[in-house]
């Protein structure tokens, strides 16, 4: 099973000058102290979500809550609004946009009960998880592993590290130097579905590798 992880909505707003996150630019915003002829655009979510965004100079202020819209604060106290498109934003911001960080991503892989042998759906779509990996410019990853709660914790333990330690292995292969991959072992301590002692949930025999 190929399981991405939940992803919060996106909000970006660039500048004339630059590209900059939504919280400090919220911060500049709502102080009342944007810059004179600054452009101010919203920009969709990688999961087309779209926020919201106040653009505010003076008494006068402007709320942009559709894809595209930008205003600009042409002068003190004056904020402008216009529509503006995807192929324009591309046109004027591309290098900016190129150079925003790859959002971070997890996936999780399932094993076979008491070995570090993975699933057949897990081996059907390790290689797709491996290639999404091996696209991003220098990835920091992190590899935990899971039981469910069948044998004792000192064993579980054991059995998370080495799923976490076959994963890794694995992860080398894509030639990704071994100080970017950090490994660690849950044992039965972080279930997904809680069970009581002793039962078998597939769900909780897994590796989450968490990427950024």
């Amino acid at each position: 099973m190929f399981v991405p992880a939940r992803r919060k909505t996106d909000v970006r707003s660039a500048s004339a000058r630059s590209l900059v996150g939504l919280a400090p630019l919220a911060l500049l915003l709502l102080a009342g102290c944007a810059s004179r002829n600054d452009l101010y655009v919203l920009l969709p979510g990688q999961d087309g979500k779209i926020g919201a965004l106040i653009v505010s100079s003076g008494g006068e202020q402007r709320v942009l809550d559709q894809p595209y819209a930008a205003a600009s604060v042409t002068s003190p106290g004056r904020v402008e609004g216009r529509a503006t498109s995807e192929a324009e934003v591309r046109q004027a911001f591309g290098p900016a946009l190129a150079a925003q960080p790859t959002r971070p991503v997890s996936f999780f892989l399932y094993f076979l009960a008491d070995t570090d042998e993975l699933t057949p759906d897990s081996k059907r779509v390790v290689g797709q998880i491996f290639a999404e990996i091996a696209r991003r410019p220098a990835p920091e990853i992190v590899v935990i592993g899971h039981t469910d709660r069948v044998g004792a914790v000192a064993y579980n333990d054991a059995l998370s590290l080495k799923r976490a330690e076959k994963v890794r292995d694995d992860l080398l292969k894509l030639a990704i130097p071994k100080v970017r991959i950090s490994v660690a072992g849950r044992g039965e301590r972080e279930p997904l579905v809680p069970t009581a002692d002793e039962v078998s949930e597939p769900r909780n025999r897994r590796v989450e590798i968490s990427v950024r």
